[in-house]
């Protein structure tokens, strides 16, 4: 077993990241010795065979009353270090480069601890004031962004090299084995197209006295008509998103709404006929229902409970798990609203703006509250990217949509971590949509656990 010596200033932050990136990620027993002496800037960590890493406790250590949520926190730099415990050059957030190796003994003044506390709680979009029409911290305000990491899972990246220095070290432990996982994910705004003539009607009203799309005027009479005769209706895609998971042996995720105060919301009624036959074979099929709260219910609980409580009534599964729609949030008080709610894992977190890491990581991991400063039980399966991301947002072509989503599930296969990632139902079939739908079905196909044997 390690044992880790370190001061008692932040002891609370300090056991949560050293939990998450020793116990949750590597399965590493360790055992914490706090010091009394606050002149300890490192964290000591001692092997059963005497050698020791030591690790830079820059960060906590320099805060002033425990009060470490101020923007003056947020690193003005990163610098990167190079060495052969790392296949990458490491961004380092907090402390410096250097790092001194010798037989028994490494000292590291990066301090990945704070670094790998920093990304997974999030608090610098507590600091940060700016936000988007939707009130979300866009990905432009991150860290991340602004030093051009949000690519890469430098979380993932510390752990790598965090054991890379304990096996050289002489650890007798063997570290947690993973398996590369990919989980599609489907948020259900719109079960339907066109519930009836009257929405049809409305629909086309918009393509054409809005819009004057002609194309799309004659896209919609075409499929309605074909409805009309017994074709699907385009949003319809449940037995063909099923159909290509179960193909592909991969287990998807439907996310339900069942109300709203907002026009964002109410686009259906989740004790509709056609929804509780959808829910109904969704369950016989062996996919997963989970909870897709309202517009506004990501801050108010009684909002939250009310149509948790609705879809818990009508689901055949538990409702355990889900993401906010729009994907907003708020820290801690969004991550607060789940736990209360008994919820076991949410998966909102990814920027609508830019795929990409958020939470520096491809793991699923137990976040914390930074008010209540304590874990939680909740566990975050960080949404690595979402459809809107790539079209709505960045209006990338195929090809550039496609390469970019490649690129980052190659970068979650290196850490044998979770590729999740959100297509929503309504996001084929359309005019709009039907170019990129392809790029669905490549990724399932070339990384799905059937192909990997």
């Amino acid at each position: 077993m390690l044992k880790i010596k370190l001061n008692k200033k932040l002891l609370i932050e300090k056991q949560y990241a050293l939990n998450v990136l020793l116990n949750e990620f590597l399965g590493i027993e360790f055992q914490i010795e706090v010091s009394e002496n606050n002149i300890l800037n490192f964290y000591e960590i001692c092997l059963p065979n005497g050698n020791k890493l030591k690790i830079s406790d820059s960060f906590f250590s320099s805060i002033e009353n425990e009060d470490y949520l101020n923007i003056n926190n947020i690193p003005s730099n990163v610098s990167y270090l190079k060495c052969d415990f790392s296949e990458e050059s490491l961004p380092v957030l907090f402390g410096d480069n250097q790092i001194d190796v010798s037989n028994t003994e490494i000292t590291l003044n990066a301090d990945i601890i704070a670094s790998s506390f920093f990304m997974l709680t999030r608090w610098e979009e507590i600091v940060i004031e700016e936000r988007d029409n939707h009130q979300r911290f866009s990905s432009k305000s991150s860290l991340a962004h602004k030093f051009n990491f949000l690519h890469r899972p430098i979380v993932n990246e510390y752990v790598e090299f965090l054991w890379n220095m304990l096996v050289y070290l002489g650890t007798d432990q063997k570290r947690k084995e993973r398996k590369f996982e990919i989980i599609p994910t489907h948020d259900v705004d719109l079960p339907r197209l066109w519930w009836n003539v009257k929405g049809f009607i409305k629909y086309l009203a918009g393509d054409f006295l809005k819009r004057k799309d002609i194309k799309a005027v004659l896209w919609s009479f075409k499929n309605y008509f074909s409805k009309l005769k017994g074709g699907k209706d385009p949003y319809d895609t449940f037995d063909y998103l099923m159909s290509l998971s179960e193909k592909n042996g991969i287990k998807s995720h439907f996310f339900f709404m069942s109300g709203g105060v907002t026009n964002k919301d109410n686009y259906y009624k989740i004790d509709h006929p056609i929804v509780l036959e959808l829910l109904q074979e969704i369950d016989e099929r062996g996919h997963g229902i989970g909870f897709h709260p309202s517009y506004n219910a990501y801050n108010d609980n009684e909002q939250f409970k009310k149509e948790l409580t609705l879809l818990k009534k009508y689901s055949p599964q538990p409702i355990e798990t889900g993401r906010e729609h729009f994907l907003r949030f708020e820290n801690p008080k969004t991550w607060s609203i789940w736990e209360e709610n008994n919820m076991k894992w949410d998966s909102t977190m990814s920027y609508a703006d830019h795929e990409g890491f958020r939470c520096g990581v491809c793991y699923p991991f137990p976040v914390f509250d930074v008010f209540q400063r304590k874990q939680l039980n909740l566990i975050e399966r960080p949404l690595i990217v979402m459809d809107g991301s790539l079209v709505t947002y960045q209006d990338l072509t195929f090809q550039e949509g496609y390469d970019k989503v490649n690129n980052l599930v190659q970068e979650v296969k290196k850490y044998e971590g979770e590729f999740v990632f959100l297509w929503h139902n309504s996001a084929f079939n359309t005019l709009n949509w039907k170019p990129f739908q392809l790029i669905y079905e490549r990724i399932l196909n070339e990384n799905s656990n059937h192909h990997r044997g």
